[in-house]
């Protein structure tokens, strides 16, 4: 245990004064440190839920090991303690007591008195039990808001910092570039532009509230073969920079993130955790990321046992922290021994070492966890309170996409309605994997969710529905299904709505989430055949789905009355979507991801070439069912009068305008989306990108001018020689509805050499709305 220290030898310690800069405490700190305990400073340990007080049982790590106890690591000092609240079901007062007894224990046994920096997972809010769940990723992209996901984040960090945690694992700013892929739900969307507009705003909303937010996975996850977790991603250097970087780029310029995730993945046979390239050339050198580095849990250990690009857990420790990984997690078992054996036997220079100290120190300075313990919280936070409960109802309301509707929707008033599907009255339909009931909560079946989930029959019989609810049986799992049942109670209402979609579950025990991935894009289990049975009735029936990917239609979409989006809506989806049923809520949210027609198609994706679009070459067409930026209102809105600044200078800027009206009898919500092409390049350029977008609300009869402010720099891309550059020429522009309903077409040039923007690189496109 470390004793009070003596002012005399406080004074005599540079690095205990506050009012010193950081860099000035952490220079004097690292001087007085041992290897053993800088080493400490760059591990994390995860630690059992137990009664403060109790010894600490460490959780074991990747390789089903038993990991050493706090006893073991605590003298050389702890660098982050792993999901306190979010490993087992703790409420908010036991989760804060047993973090400030493990932050106790920590400073108490390393001479210099530093707590730990604590993490947990936040992607769908505090993933903890009884904490406020929010929309999932493509629920955000969905909305096409970021200022609303802004507000969001700002309100999950604010939880989480009341509770004592001082870091966050999210958000994933990877761009979806195949739909099976079971991480799909993290993600924002399939579009580079939306999801780093969004993703940046969610890091500036819990950096806000004072949350360290962490950067993930980079780079290159979500590309991997197949859709298969973890398989290498068979990308090019150029896919890699326009694509795939570019969120990271949009959100690193902010220097608001101080923490970036490495991927599992490996790009061209290297593994994101051992590339130097990419981690200290690119991100750091490059990009000018200052922050700390940290694994993706086991990443390092993954070296090894995986990837095999090490023979064992120091050479894997080399390799990491060579390559510029700060901290390893969620435990220590490569950064403890066998990284002090690499140094010690000359294999690691110390200043490696030194310099990944240097940074997760920083980091604790600038969180005030060189000075000691954080003071005890006076009493415990509310993790869901009303106002939190408000914003992911906003939230869920905004995100819930119309794609298709005859004229049933609204339903009518006194309509008999039949709720059918295996998600029809399931809470999970609204839960992803990266909520508490969805990641920890199937270890307890008999654990209360922690907060309320209205279901969707719940929700509908709130909003006055005629309701008889006929689920038909688990038509998630094969054999499963009664799907008579719910047939028969389609055939004796009125209107029925059929709820499909995922059920989310870590590897394996869903059909969406971490280590889920699908084969096909064909609805999970039995519910194409449920629905086929329900629309054989010959009553309309709504398709609503709930699900944490897009699912192909065919056979569907043809016969269904409307059809309903809903992207893991969260605690709050279910009254939000019987909201949209019921006309008390208006839909606005477009897709951030496209639908495809067919399940057994290729990977659809707005973001493709001429080439890599419907040919007459080719017999196969990947063109989506419903495109990315589709979604539908209660009312109809016209685009007229398109106007664009004639030309500009490579470095210069354009003004790209039109006028919207809503030509309906009711107010609506429209989302304006501007779409750049490149008819001539150096390089095969995509069809279109989205360049800008805007939600204008509109009463009936009213209009507005939407302006879009676009630089040059929008339209750069990597050439031949993998520079990123600008060039001269014609640009098209196309205004509409969304990327494959773009009525407005027009074209600016650029005139002057070919430019290669630097590190101001515009990134962004301002939107001005001037109401008519």
């Amino acid at each position: 245990m470390t004793e009070a220290v003596p002012a005399a030898r406080a004074a005599r310690e540079p690095w205990r004064d506050r009012a010193l800069p950081a860099a000035a405490r952490v220079a004097d700190l690292l001087a007085r440190m041992t290897p053993e305990e800088k080493a400490g400073q760059l591990a994390g340990y995860w630690a059992m839920p137990a009664e403060p007080g109790d010894p600490v049982a460490p959780m074991e790590d990747d390789s089903h090991e038993t990991a050493p106890s706090l006893d073991e690591v605590v003298g050389s000092g702890v660098g982050q303690l792993t999901r306190v609240f979010g490993t087992a079901p703790v409420t908010a007062a036991e989760g804060a007591a047993r973090l400030r007894d493990l932050q106790r224990r920590v400073a108490a046994g390393n001479r210099f008195g530093i707590p730990a920096i604590a993490h947990e997972e936040c992607l769908n809010g505090f993933m903890t039990w009884g904490a406020t769940i929010f929309p999932s990723p493509p629920a955000w992209g969905a909305t096409f808001d970021a200022a609303l996901v802004e507000e969001m984040a700002a309100a999950i960090g604010s939880g989480m910092r009341a509770a004592g945690v001082h870091q966050g694992l999210a958000p994933v700013l990877d761009v979806v570039r195949d739909a099976r892929w079971g991480r799909t739900e993290e993600c924002v969307g399939e579009d580079p532009y939306l999801v780093g507009v969004l993703g940046s705003a969610y890091a500036r909303g819990l950096e806000r509230s004072g949350v360290v937010a962490t950067l993930k996975h980079f780079a290159g996850y979500s590309a991997s073969r197949d859709g298969r977790n973890m398989a290498p991603a068979p990308i090019g250097p150029r896919e890699f920079a326009d694509v795939v970087l570019e969120p990271f780029v949009m959100a690193l310029r902010e220097r608001r993130a101080r923490s970036v995730m490495h991927s599992y993945t490996d790009v061209d046979g290297m593994p994101a955790a051992a590339d130097e390239r990419l981690l200290t050339r690119l991100l750091r050198d490059e990009l000018g990321f200052t922050g700390v580095v940290v694994a993706d849990y086991f990443g390092i250990s993954f070296l090894e046992s995986r990837h095999r690009v090490a023979g064992s857990r120091g050479e894997a420790a080399a390799a990491a922290l060579r390559a510029g990984v700060d901290m390893e997690l969620p435990t220590v078992r490569c950064y403890g021994a066998p990284l002090i054996e690499e140094v010690r036997r000359g294999a690691v220079p110390e200043d490696l070492l030194d310099r990944a100290a240097a940074r997760v120190l920083t980091l604790k300075a600038g969180l005030g966890l060189l000075d000691g313990p954080p003071s005890p919280a006076g009493t415990a936070p509310d993790l869901d309170p009303p106002e939190h409960r408000a914003l992911a109802r906003r939230v869920a309301e905004e995100s819930v996409v119309l794609l298709a509707n005859d004229g049933v929707l609204p339903l009518a008033p006194g309509a008999r309605v039949a709720l059918v599907g295996a998600l029809a009255d399931d809470p999970f339909a609204m839960l992803g994997a990266y909520t508490f009931p969805g990641h920890v909560g199937h270890g307890h079946p008999d654990l209360p969710l922690g907060v309320e989930i209205p279901t969707l029959a719940e929700a509908l019989r709130a909003e006055g529905a005629d309701l008889r609810v006929a689920a038909g049986g688990d038509a998630l799992e094969p054999g499963d299904a009664d799907i008579a049942a719910a047939a028969a109670a389609a055939r004796d209402a009125d209107v029925c709505v059929l709820a499909l979609g995922d059920r989310a579950g870590m590897f394996g025990r869903g059909t969406s989430g971490e280590g889920s991935d699908a084969r096909t894009l064909a609805l999970p289990g039995r519910q194409a055949d449920l629905a086929a049975a329900v629309l054989d009735t010959g009553t309309p029936t709504v398709v609503v789905l709930f699900t944490g990917r897009p699912y192909a239609l065919e056979g569907v979409a043809d016969r269904a009355a409307a059809i309903v989006q809903a992207f893991f809506p969260g605690q709050q989806g279910g009254p939000a979507v019987a909201g949209v049923l019921s006309g008390r809520v208006e839909p606005s949210g477009r897709l951030p991801l496209s639908v495809p027609l067919r399940a057994s198609g290729p990977s659809v994706s707005y973001l493709r070439s001429a080439m890599d679009g419907a040919h007459d070459w080719s017999t196969v067409d990947p063109a989506p069912l419903y495109p990315f930026g589709h979604g539908l209102t209660w009312t109809r809105f016209e685009y007229a009068d398109l106007r664009a600044d004639e030309r500009a200078g490579t470095d210069g800027t354009v003004t790209v305008s039109a006028v919207v009206r809503n030509t309906g009898d009711r107010a609506g919500t429209e989302v304006v989306q501007l779409y750049l092409s490149d008819p001539v390049a150096s390089v095969v350029r995509p069809a279109r990108w989205l360049a800008g977008f805007a939600r204008v609300r509109l009463e009936p009869g009213e209009a507005a001018r939407v302006a879009f402010e676009v630089h040059a720099d929008r339209t750069s891309f990597t050439g031949p020689d993998l520079r990123r550059v600008v060039e001269p020429g014609v640009v098209e522009a196309a205004v509409g509805r969304s990327s494959g309903d773009l009525p407005l077409r027009g074209s600016f040039t650029l005139v002057g050499p070919v430019r290669e923007p630097g590190r101001d690189r515009v990134l962004t496109v301002p939107v001005r709305v001037t109401r008519l």
